[in-house]
């Protein structure tokens, strides 16, 4: 397998053991934050999970083997939810300062990935439109936290 598959598998991992603590965390606010939480990762894990399935059998991977590591990968999110859930008991700091950590982490991997494409791939229209999605999408992430 070349380094870029090894690459994606340390930060795909990292990334489901960020998508734990916040499911962990979010299903201390009730079955109803935990849900919607568990809705959402779902949803942006689909494609984030076929892109690297995709990137895996580029570096060389069989289609078994690739599906295997995604699997292993997958455990971390497992791991992640885990110490959430567990750090529920050590008191209130830590509980207040999970949910904060994840979603600045969802927003600055956002914002990396994100901004640079929009600056080098567009024109400026098509960046201005671009823009308004991702400040769309904190606004609904805003709404949420606000109404819940």
């Amino acid at each position: 397998m070349a380094v870029s598959g090894y690459l994606n598998l340390a930060a795909d991992a990292a990334h489901n053991f960020t998508d734990g603590l916040a499911l962990g965390a979010a299903f201390w606010g009730g079955p109803a934050r935990g849900t919607l939480t568990a809705l959402s990762v779902l949803l942006h894990e689909l494609p984030h999970e076929l892109g690297d399935m995709a990137l895996l059998l580029r570096a060389g991977c069989s289609k078994g083997q690739a599906m295997l590591l995604q699997l292993l990968t997958a455990v971390a999110a497992l791991a992640g939810a885990a110490c959430s859930l567990l750090a529920e008991g050590s008191g209130a700091g830590a509980v207040t300062g999970i949910l904060p950590f994840t979603a600045g982490g969802f927003i600055y991997l956002g914002t990396v990935s994100v901004l640079p494409e929009i600056l080098r791939d567009s024109g400026p229209a098509q960046a201005l439109l671009q823009l308004l999605a991702l400040l769309a999408g904190v606004a609904m992430m805003l709404l949420i936290a606000h109404y819940e």
